[in-house]
């Protein structure tokens, strides 16, 4: 399956490298290739957490919209199944004015999925019946049965042998509107698209309730403003315990009902990275009693699903869905109808193995040669160095996508810098406190009787740069600015240095780079001397041969005199200069 035909993808120009769908994928199902994060189909569940979570959208699902207006255009007769967590999605709108908007698309009508649901639920109860003992776990989430095929495969075994409620409910579908008609779901979900894939005899499309809101709007529906169609409503019938499974223990809520499965134990669990701690070792486990664990991909259940908008909490969703329920005389007495028994494969995904050797090789690039070098900090979007660097190898992750890595490589090449630069630096925080230096700092401003007692010469970090040298004010103005700073003889300590402070974080962090100029300054002034000694001298000689020389004597004192009060005012990079009279140069 290529990456486009599978229910998720990545947009290669949008993602910014950011590692963030990495750390939180929880089949790590993120392949980093040249720098941009693409999804593995074949490690992928579906689950749609990366979809949710991405800052920039790269993360999109497949469109099948356009799918859906081809049916439309070719005169098929299409239904929705429109999943029950569309009251906790859809803010302000009744459900007349919704299936009238749906309608005006041009579907022949709408049916709840929560009817797949009540009959799922009543299969369940006669299976849970007569098991005595066993661990059995809900199949009504896509993703979890993907997970369940494809990383623990050793428990497919343990899956209630039912299809998910939208199969259920496209066969009850298709018995009563007729086996050539064609099924739209739409909800919050994702993983449905893997059911559309594999069961097009039922289900012939998924789209998400994005998909729906933006093609509503394309096509000019405002479903808040529309006016609904007399007497519409839900085609087939109306739902009734179904509508509890979008919230987490939905399911179970329909099952207890059931007198038949009173002695059986039931828990739930929602969110993948909570189902793989909390089944890490269920294999092994022997219950007095049969026990039924419900299994939801999405933490809180399909009202919290990827392709939700809602911002509402947990609570009021939950609220919202329970208020709508409402229960009939059926409940905990249904008879199910249809046959919808189904056994699921297993697709093992291929763990390749790794001698030590290879993941110590890989752990010695990254800088981590010692079990104490090992941080597992997740930062890389692992949860161990050693997990990290199986990725490595596997060619899913990139040395560089290791931040403690990054840093220490870093710090090698400012550290490096720092010591190549002949000239003292030292780089402060906005409180003056030392975040770095070079030993050459250390060498012109340490002093053993004024220093020796507060700080540790071996450590200046945190130190205050006020302790040591008197022309902060350059560094503050540096700060309080977010400008450079250059200012030329600054004199501390009998010393003369050049100071040049720059801005590394915006008002936040500065460096400096400190050049002692005093043996400069002080070679100057030797050669103003010097230059003042030749002045006199050919001043004599200039005066006793003025008659041959002429108005050239004035000239050779104004050019003498610049020479000397150039080297007066400091300028750097002098040539050397020899002075000869006419009669040395003859």
């Amino acid at each position: 399956m290529s990456s486009r035909e599978h229910p998720l993808f990545t947009i290669k120009n949008n993602c910014q490298d950011c590692y963030k769908c990495v750390r939180q994928c929880p089949v790590k199902a993120i392949k980093i290739e040249e720098n941009s994060a693409q999804i593995v189909p074949e490690l992928c569940v579906a689950c749609g957490k990366c979809y949710k979570i991405c800052p920039v959208r790269a993360k999109q699902d497949r469109d099948d919209v356009t799918r859906a207006k081809n049916m439309l255009a070719m005169g098929e007769k299409v239904y929705v199944s429109l999943a029950p967590s569309w009251i906790a999605e859809f803010d302000n709108v009744t459900k007349e004015q919704l299936l009238t908007a749906i309608e005006k698309l041009g579907f022949a009508g709408v049916s709840e999925t929560a009817l797949g649901a009540e009959e799922v639920s009543a299969h369940v109860a006669e299976f849970l019946s007569d098991k005595k003992t066993g661990v059995f776990l809900s199949t009504a989430c896509p993703a979890f049965v993907e997970y369940i095929r494809k990383y623990r495969p050793e428990l497919t075994k343990n899956l209630t042998p039912v299809m998910s409620p939208v199969l259920a409910h496209s066969k009850i579908m298709r018995a009563k509107l007729g086996e050539d008609i064609k099924i739209v779901f739409v909800g919050p979900c994702i993983a449905k698209k893997f059911e559309a894939d594999r069961n097009a005899d039922l289900l012939n499309l998924s789209i998400s309730f994005r998909d729906l809101r933006r093609w509503l709007r394309e096509s000019g529906i405002n479903y808040h403003n529309i006016e609904p169609k007399n007497n519409i409503d839900f085609v087939c019938k109306r739902a009734e315990e179904g509508r509890y499974y979008p919230i987490e223990g939905g399911m179970i809520e329909t099952i207890k009902h059931y007198n038949k499965t009173k002695d059986v134990y039931m828990m739930q669990l929602t969110g993948l990275e909570n189902i793989q701690r909390e089944l890490s070792d269920i294999d092994g486990t022997n219950p007095e009693k049969a026990v039924f664990i419900e299994c939801l991909a999405c933490e809180g259940g399909c009202v919290n699903g990827p392709c939700t908008r809602s911002h509402k909490s947990g609570f009021e969703k939950r609220a919202r869905v329970i208020k709508d329920v409402k229960l009939g005389e059926n409940t905990g007495n249904r008879e199910y109808s249809y046959d919808i028994d189904c056994s699921y494969d297993n697709a093992p995904v291929e763990q390749k193995k790794y001698d030590e050797d290879q993941i110590k090789r890989v752990l010695a690039l990254l800088g981590k040669h010692t079990i104490e070098d090992e941080i597992n900090c997740n930062a890389c979007g692992y949860d161990n160095c050693r997990n990290f660097a199986r990725a490595i190898l596997e060619g899913k992750a990139e040395i560089d996508m290791c931040v403690s890595h990054i840093k220490h490589q870093a710090q090698r090449k400012a550290n490096a810098l720092l010591k190549c630069i002949p000239s003292p630096i030292v780089i402060v925080n906005s409180n003056l406190s030392i975040i770095e230096y070079n030993e050459q700092f250390l060498q012109a401003f340490w002093n053993d009787e004024e220093h020796g007692d507060i700080y540790d010469s071996n450590n200046l970090i945190g130190a205050n740069l006020r302790d040591f040298v008197s022309f902060t004010n350059l560094f503050s103005a540096s700060l309080e600015l977010g400008e450079d700073v250059k200012r030329e003889n600054v004199h501390h300590d009998e010393r003369v240095f050049d100071v040049m402070v720059f801005n590394i974080e915006q008002k936040q962090v500065v460096g400096g780079v400190i050049t002692d100029v005093t043996k400069v300054e002080i070679k100057r002034e030797k050669i103003a001397e010097k230059a003042k000694e030749v002045i006199e001298k050919n001043l004599a000689t200039v005066q006793q041969i003025a008659c041959t020389l002429g108005e050239h004597m004035a000239e050779t004192e104004v050019l003498l005199r610049s020479i000397a009060k150039d080297y007066s005012v400091g300028e750097s990079d002098r040539p050397n200069i020899t002075i000869r009279n006419k009669r040395d140069s003859k």
